[in-house]
């Protein structure tokens, strides 16, 4: 059991394989920390192991994790000469989470535990320094009473905010330790109050309430949400660090902060920090107070008057600068570095890889390489390929005039626009309703994490750029301004005011996180510039992948836009997206309401000039790479005509009653289309549209041919394929109009044809298929609907209930289930037994999917295809499977 509770100094944590799994991020830091001979504060860490014994064991400690925490308890008193719950120098304690990955502000933390009201009385007399003493008393009452008793923090704050308002001051640090007095027994009023019980004066019960709330906090809401945004496990449980309090509150002589290596939000080698004079850890990363700058030279860039830490402690902030050196060539990443200093003597509370924007990962990666600090390959794996999303965000169009109405810190950049709204609430119903919003408030605490996520941008009144709404709008890749001191918020008013202007609940403003500009009303946004240190992260990437990256994409821009984000082809093309333009719908419900051959032929002759414009300037602007144009898709219901006018349009058109067009309509009415009329079923029962196509293709070739521009490689794609049969007979087709249209133009021209799989009979019977065609491109959206029985559509109101009760560990439409990827298995296998030429590629939603890139990899596809702005995460996460092969 003593295996289960490690001191940060044991020599046990070496020997532990994976200690981040075992100790946490925190704890395994620490330990690492303490080894390398820099200050920390002693004490140990509780594993996660002992987080599975708690939850098993009915959410209680057992007696012996409680006799270990004893024992080691007993180091820590002789290690710092104090003893826990002494009543002349009492030890007092921090007790902290510390999850496997970084998490932050999503679970507990308590400090100052081990003080009551006769602790309080001893410290004051050790530190001659009572207005500390009952400040850090005051701290723990109301730390101890929200997380371990469950007393709303808001009870605490109005009583602090009326004590300054009656005295006057602003600050906390105003307050004197008469007035934290007065506090200490309201605080303790409210508790009991609140809580119907009294504030526990025993340390001890103290001690096992705090590791007992930090493992509870594992299972809270928002460290749930934040988990489900972050696709992190629900088993892997959290460690808790119990740790000798170190004092940042104890004068002016102390302080306390958070500092990065480097800047998290564009990556400049520089440290790049906050801190506080007088106070404690929380206050700088809660946001109660807005914190000063490390360096004098963030200070004058920042134009503010208030001493960096460089220039009032100077001594300190040598020694601290020293050791991020240390400690960024130790780990050879980026450090977020929490610190306290205590009557002038430096002590370092954690240390962790710091969260960063991606614009910000991709410099700091290609610096490393240049300062010898990391291999490519060691760059090329260090970036999350989904966060390169945010790196494609807009920033603001400098050509527009702007309104700008107050001004903050810029906390995490690009640029948004939206509702104002108060809440998290309201930021997730109008999402759900498909509106932009900016969640505004005072602070951000973590129970907004779902406000955050659903927010398209953050606005706050309080907290610096290393607060919970800067660290977290970072690593979610949303626009920040934080600590705008100049926008006053009611929350019952729904207004927020600035020095000339009220805006109110539902107003659009536009939050710029790189400059910290509020602006009112709605800016025009322009494409970021993909450049510098991103191509060259992406050279190195490309230059060890063996995946092919496409792109999904059937309008020019799109096709231009995956070019330059480089895509090698597209892999999906679809047809049916370029019948719904405008000028071309009337047509496109001429020819699916005609009964008759010669009506149809009629009215697809007017359609066909359209589609083979569109292949034209398609394949014009992929020259050189495979274009997989897939002939029509969907259900044909998903093109009739549903309103009055459009009714009367067709009737028009065609010259039929409207009495008969709607008669057409019921007959073409089907109870479950997905499942029904569609894909090559078309191609069978009217295989005039698909020679329209086909046409199309061959011609738009033909023409580019004659006129000597390089075009693109065709491979035809038949849809929905289940038989042998369907793909003989529809490839036969292609063949025929590919003939006729060459011995027309007097052209030869080449192209594959080849088939979608996403039926699981398709993907069973793959050996026949494959002896008709020259590829397969897996449709993993309808594979996974055939195979699940799911609708795509609908599932989303109950597959929340499947993540909850851990049927699924995620969504099978976000990343491949391992149900469908024995399909695509299975098919490839047998599809390269009947003709080991065959190519093999993936177009479904998943391509662009990294999770799912790492499986194509080693399921042995030659390509994935996406979206036009996933392309670069693609070639990442494609690089990154290759590499993970050889480790």
């Amino acid at each position: 059991m003593n295996k289960l509770i490690l001191n940060f100094k044991s020599k046990d944590s070496k020997k532990i394989k994976n200690p981040k799994n075992f100790l946490g991020g925190k704890g395994a830091n620490l330990s690492e920390m303490g080894r390398i001979g820099l200050p920390v504060p002693p004490g140990f860490t509780i594993s996660t192991k002992v987080c599975e014994l708690f939850y098993k064991d009915k959410k209680k400690l057992n007696s012996q994790i409680v006799s270990t925490i004893n024992k080691e308890l007993k180091i820590i008193e002789k290690e710092v000469g104090k003893k826990f719950g002494d009543l002349k120098n009492p030890l007092l304690l921090s007790v902290r989470s510390g999850a496997r990955v970084s998490m932050p502000g999503m679970m507990d933390t308590i400090l100052n535990l081990g003080l009551n009201d006769k602790t309080v009385i001893a410290l004051a007399n050790k530190t001659s320094n009572m207005r500390f003493a009952k400040d850090s008393y005051r701290r723990f009452i109301q730390m101890y009473g929200n997380v371990v008793m469950g007393v709303e923090g808001y009870h605490f704050e109005e009583l602090i905010e009326n004590y300054k308002l009656t005295k006057g001051v602003l600050l906390d640090t105003d307050l004197d330790e008469n007035d934290w007095e007065g506090l200490i027994n309201d605080f303790k009023k409210v508790v009991k109050d609140q809580a119907k019980k009294d504030f526990p004066q025993n340390v001890n019960e103290q001690l096992l309430g705090a590791i007992s709330a930090v493992f509870l906090s594992w299972e809270s809401n928002r460290a749930k949400v934040y988990r489900k945004l972050n696709q992190i496990s629900s088993e892997w449980g959290t460690a808790v660090n119990v740790q000798s309090m170190v004092f940042g509150n104890m004068g002016d002589d102390c302080a306390t902060g958070v500092v990065f290596t480097r800047n998290p939000s564009d990556g400049v080698n520089e440290v790049y920090g906050e801190y506080l004079i007088n106070a404690q850890g929380e206050d700088v990363v809660a946001g109660t107070r807005t914190p000063q700058y490390i360096t004098k030279k963030a200070r004058k860039d920042a134009k503010v008057k208030e001493a960096s830490m460089e220039e009032s402690m100077p001594k300190v902030f040598k020694q601290l600068d020293k050791i991020l050196k240390v400690l960024e060539k130790h780990y050879k990443d980026m450090q977020d570095v929490e610190f306290t200093v205590e009557n002038n003597k430096l002590w370092m509370l954690q240390t962790r890889s710091g969260k960063r924007t991606s614009k910000s990962a991709v410099k700091i990666a290609v610096d490393m390489v240049k300062e010898k600090l990391i291999s490519k390959k060691e760059a090329v794996m260090r970036i999350d390929p989904a966060s390169l999303d945010t790196l494609l965000h807009p920033t603001l169009d400098e050509k527009s005039s702007v309104n700008v109405i107050a001004n903050g810190l810029p906390a995490s950049p690009g640029a948004a626009s939206g509702k104002v709204v108060f809440s998290s609430e309201e930021a997730e119903r109008l999402n759900d309703m498909m509106q932009d919003t900016i969640l505004v408030r005072v602070e951000t605490s973590p129970e907004d994490i779902h406000g955050m996520h659903a927010a398209k941008g953050i606005l706050t009144a309080r907290g610096g750029m290393t607060s919970h709404a800067a660290v977290v709008a970072r690593g979610m890749g949303r626009p920040c301004v934080s600590g705008s001191s100049e926008i006053d918020i009611n929350y019952e008013a729904k207004i927020f005011k600035t020095s000339s202007n009220e805006v109110k609940e539902g107003d659009i403003i536009t939050i710029d996180g790189s400059t910290g500009r509020i602006i009112l009303g709605e800016v025009p946004t322009v494409k970021p510039e993909i450049s510098g240190d991103f191509s060259k992260l992406m050279s190195w990437a490309d230059g060890f992948r063996k995946l092919k990256v496409r792109t999904n994409s059937e309008t020019p821009f799109d096709t231009k836009t995956a070019r330059d984000f480089g895509a090698e082809g597209i892999g999906l093309c679809r047809t049916e997206h370029m019948f719904f333009d405008e000028e071309r719908i009337l047509s496109v419900r001429e020819m699916i309401l005609s009964k008759t051959v010669q009506d149809r032929n009629k009215a697809l002759a007017k359609l066909l000039p359209h589609q083979k414009k569109d292949f034209v300037e398609i394949f014009k602007i992929m020259n050189g790479l495979p274009v997989t144009v897939r002939l029509l898709d969907p259900p044909l219901h998903e093109f009739l005509p549903k309103t009055e006018k459009e009714i009367n349009d067709v009737a028009t058109v065609v010259g039929l009653p409207l009495k008969e067009i709607e008669s057409r309509i019921n007959e073409l009415h089907e109870q479950n289309p997905m499942l029904g009329h569609r894909g090559c079923r078309l191609g069978i029962s009217f295989p005039e549209i698909y020679e329209m196509q086909c046409r199309a293709i061959f011609e738009a070739l033909s023409e580019l041919k004659i006129k000597k521009i390089k075009s693109a490689f065709p491979e035809i794609m038949i849809p929905l394929v289940s038989t042998e049969a369907e793909i003989r007979i529809m490839k036969d087709l292609v063949v025929r109009v590919a003939k006729e249209v060459q011995k027309d133009k007097k052209v030869k021209v080449d192209y594959l044809v080849g088939t979608m799989i996403e039926l699981p009979r398709a993907a069973i019977k793959a050996d026949d298929i494959a002896k008709h065609a020259e590829f397969f491109s897996f449709g993993t959206n309808d594979l996974t609907q055939t195979t699940f029985g799911l609708s795509r559509d609908d599932s989303g109101k109950f597959l929340n209930d499947y993540l909850d009760n851990k049927i699924f560990s995620i969504d099978p439409f976000i990343s491949i289930d391992d149900g469908v990827g024995d399909l695509i298995e299975i098919a490839v296998e047998k599809g390269r037994k009947t003709n080991k030429k065959i190519k093999l590629g993936i177009c479904g939603e998943h391509g662009g999917d990294p999770k799912s890139i790492h499986f194509c990899a080693n399921a042995g596809l030659d390509y994935v295809s996406c979206s036009p702005y996933r392309v670069p995460i693609a070639r990442l996460a494609a690089a990154q499977a290759e590499l993970s092969k050889k480790n």
